[in-house]
């Protein structure tokens, strides 16, 4: 938001430099992000002088070409060459002078140097009115009033209007300081403080009468939970033409286009008084009836911008008899607007309901001034005054005469707030003891009026244009800011106390892993929560009815709560390989979101996923890629990390893996790892292998406990014993699992599949699967007679189930 300065000081009377005002204003909570300097004139004349014409004689190489002595006041006259056919001796003309800027018609700026023409020294520059900006004339120079006194700087003659502007970033919740009056508002409060005591001045309307009735425009309001509060007024006999240069200057100050003296004085009303106002063409309003009303769904409309709109049966409309005119609080129509033909206008202001207008606005997809400041909500008690104001100013830039009664339609009263504020429960909250004077002092600098007073506490009443202060501790915010942050003293003393912290809190455990995974190369993502409930047809263990869906999703892509963390993972990967980066390895703590049975469940997890070559490039050593085992050695080093050391694998039975196992801790699964199937890569048009791992972060952090069980190593040593098996595609290691622990459950402690081998010298339809086998006794050292016969009994039960063969 921009505020001028000049215009401020027209609220408030005040000589503070800017950089002051700036800081006071800040504290305040309006944050001035930067001091521009405005000109009216760019590079504000500085350099020109007027000059006084001494002699005038003809240039002797150059017919067109005059050579002109003249006096700049400092008592050295200095000679120029102008080539402008009415230069002559006696003049007073504009001079630039030597260093000056100028800019030319497209603003590039040229400066002006000492140098010769035709062989003849020239020390600046006699200017026509288009080489300074103040008209398009090149005709000849400019001849000035013979009265003038040589050496006035030029800007003095011209009236050239400077300025410096605030850029303020506005908090949302702030809808009072939206104008020039309300941040005059603040910064009175703030200099009271300060005890700087000056009146607030505002505009005087006292002039506003109706000078004849001779037209009336019948307002009829139909929906006055979205419009509590219009009014309307008609003049007539306007001439539209441009705006004078005053109020030009001051559009331009905040970065506004002018376009003619009503629009313009509209927007001046709008950034003056934080009141939104509109001029309709009174000739176009069919009827002379105004209705405020919903539309009618599906009306083509079309606005201000040229572009149709399809109206919504809750946008509000401002109609006449044949159909809409305008977006209430939004954009105007086309058809209604304003133009230089227009001789009457009908101008209107109201409030309305905030809410409606955000609606309107966001379906429409339109921002404006108007509808920036109505969705946050503006002051319901001006109303009326911002349409005098406005009504004043048209008259005095356009002519015209009021010709009906100002007309207010108000059903229900915007009643104020009422506040009981406690004095023990600001000095809890300012951690500092106000006295009851000073906040007394504050509030009613604030308009906030003081109702009672006991020595416990005020009772208060807050303006309604203040939307953002509605309770206690909003009344105390507004204190604090007005006393200021930066006068809460603090004492010297230290207070600290110490919690006991386990070592096994969650966000601990994730350091820890966290730490390990990027000292082995693997970058932390974080992706969105939100994805596309699509997902769900890649995995039948993805349930429908278990999405958890968004009620107002910005899109399709952003409608549901993810329900697995593997989507997300595969989404990066795809976006890095599209970007030639093939060789990831990512990990993630995040969470997937279920609603099961009517209720909502979060799942907190880390995923590991790794694709592409193990190392860089490199002419030392060839290129091997990520492979199952090596990612298995991750898993585990993870888990050894944490003290998981004795896993049981397990049978996994999870589609989105083409091959996989799963490693647990009784009936607690730990993870599930594998490689992704093709099918599901292929939906994010991912042609290489990824492997990926889900670890179950709740069961971590419960096994984790952080107490050290210890058994004694055995004394009699394991048996490993491999099988090469040539078994059908349709096999798979879940299968080969199950089957070797039901043929023996004593002995055989674990079961690992370490190579999968697909490819050349295989009959078609087969695999070969590479298994190892860990066999032990606790009391006895196991024989050769006893492993054989155990491995045998293995072997057989695989081939008469699955049909395995050795290889």
């Amino acid at each position: 938001m921009r505020i001028s300065y000049n215009w401020l000081k027209q609220f408030i009377k005040l000589d503070w430099k800017s950089e002051e005002t700036a800081a006071l204003l800040t504290d305040l909570g309006l944050e001035v992000e930067g001091v521009d300097k405005f000109e009216s004139l760019k590079g504000g004349l500085e350099g020109v002088v007027i000059g006084h014409v001494l002699t005038c004689i003809q240039h002797p190489n150059a017919d067109r070409l005059r050579i002109t002595t003249v006096d700049l006041g400092d008592g050295v006259p200095v000679q120029i060459v102008c080539g402008a056919p009415n230069v002559a001796a006696g003049q007073k003309v504009a001079v630039a002078t030597i260093g000056t800027t100028l800019y030319d018609k497209e603003g590039v700026a040229f400066q002006i140097k000492k140098g010769k023409i035709r062989g003849e020294e020239s020390h600046g520059m006699i200017c026509a009115e288009d080489e300074l900006g103040l008209g398009a004339s090149h005709d000849g120079i400019m001849i000035l009033n013979e009265d003038l006194v040589a050496g006035t700087p030029a800007a003095k003659i011209f009236d050239i209007v400077t300025d410096e502007v605030f850029e303020i970033g506005l908090t949302p919740n702030r809808a009072d300081a939206m104008s020039h009056l309300g941040v005059a508002r603040d910064l009175k409060a703030g200099l009271n403080q300060k005890n700087v005591h000056t009146e607030l001045i505002t505009p005087s309307v006292s002039n506003f009468r109706v000078d004849k009735r001779t037209l009336k425009i019948d307002i009829k309001l139909e929906d006055s939970k979205r419009a509590p509060r219009y009014c309307g007024v008609t003049i007539s006999g306007i001439t539209v033409k441009p705006s004078p240069a005053w109020l030009q200057n001051r559009l331009k100050a905040i970065g506004l286009t002018p376009k003619n003296n009503v629009v313009d004085v509209t927007n001046y009303v709008l950034h003056e008084l934080g009141q939104p106002l509109h001029a309709f063409d009174a000739a176009k309003i069919k009827g002379n009836k105004v209705l405020i009303k919903t539309a009618d769904a599906g009306t083509k409309f079309v606005t201000l911008d040229d572009v149709e709109r399809t109206l919504h049966e809750e946008d509000l409309v401002i109609c006449d008899e044949n159909g809409p005119m305008a977006i209430a609080g939004v954009m105007g129509g086309k058809k209604s607007g304003v133009t230089t033909s227009t001789a009457t206008i009908f101008l209107e202001s109201a409030y309305f309901n905030p809410v409606s207008i955000r609606k309107t606005a966001k379906r429409h997809g339109i921002s404006t001034d108007a509808s920036f400041r109505f969705e946050r909500g503006i002051d319901p008690t001006i109303t009326p005054y911002a349409l005098k104001r406005a009504a004043l100013l048209i008259q005095e830039t356009a002519g015209g005469e009021i010709t009906c009664d100002l007309e207010d339609i108000y059903p229900k009263k915007i009643e104020d707030f009422s506040v009981f504020l406690n004095f023990d429960t600001v000095t809890r909250t300012i951690g500092q003891e106000l006295s009851k004077e000073n906040i007394k002092k504050i509030l009613v600098s604030l308009d906030i009026k003081i109702t009672s007073m006991s020595e416990k506490g005020l009772g208060l009443i807050i303006p309604s244009y203040r939307v953002d202060v509605t309770r206690e501790i909003d009344v105390i915010e507004e204190i604090l800011r007005v006393f200021g942050y930066n006068n809460i003293t603090f004492t010297q003393k230290i207070n600290a106390s110490i919690s006991n912290s386990s070592r096994t809190e969650d966000y601990k455990l994730q350091n820890v892993v966290a730490s390990q995974l990027t000292a082995l190369g693997f970058n932390e993502m974080m992706a969105n929560s939100l994805t596309t409930p699509d997902y769900i047809e890649l995995s039948e263990n993805l349930k429908e009815e278990h999405n958890v869906l968004m009620l107002n999703p910005l899109s399709n892509d952003l409608s549901a709560m993810r329900q697995s963390l593997l989507f997300s993972a595969l989404e990066a990967v795809s976006f890095n390989i599209n970007r030639r980066r093939a060789d990831l390895k990512l990990f993630e703590f995040g969470k997937s979101y279920h609603k099961i049975a009517g209720s909502y469940d979060e799942k907190k997890h880390l995923t590991l996923t790794v694709t592409g070559n193990r190392q860089q490039e490199s002419w030392a050593q060839p290129q091997k890629g990520s492979d199952f085992f090596m990612f298995k050695g991750y898993i585990t080093m993870i888990l050894g990390r944490l003290g998981f050391n004795k896993l049981q694998t397990q049978p996994l039975e999870n589609d989105v893996f083409a091959e996989g196992s799963v490693l647990a801790i009784g009936n607690d699964v730990i993870v599930e790892f594998g490689t992704v199937k093709k099918q599901v890569l292929k939906h994010f048009d991912i042609k290489q292998e990824v492997l990926f791992a889900d670890f179950n972060w709740a069961a971590i952090t419960k096994l984790v406990t952080g107490k050290i069980k210890y058994t004694d190593i055995s004394k009699f040593p394991e048996v490993r014993r491999d099988l090469a098996l040539l078994v059908d595609n349709a096999i798979t290691f879940d299968s080969i699992y199950a089957i070797a622990r039901q043929t023996e459950k004593a002995l055989l402690k674990d079961i690992s599949l370490f190579d999968v081998y697909e490819g050349e010298n295989l009959p078609e339809g087969k695999k070969s699967y590479a298994v190892s086998f860990v066999l032990q006794d606790s009391t006895k050292t196991l024989t050769d007679e006893q492993i054989e016969k155990i491995m045998g009994k293995i072997r057989n039960s695989l081939e008469t189930q699955t049909g395995a063969q050795l290889r």
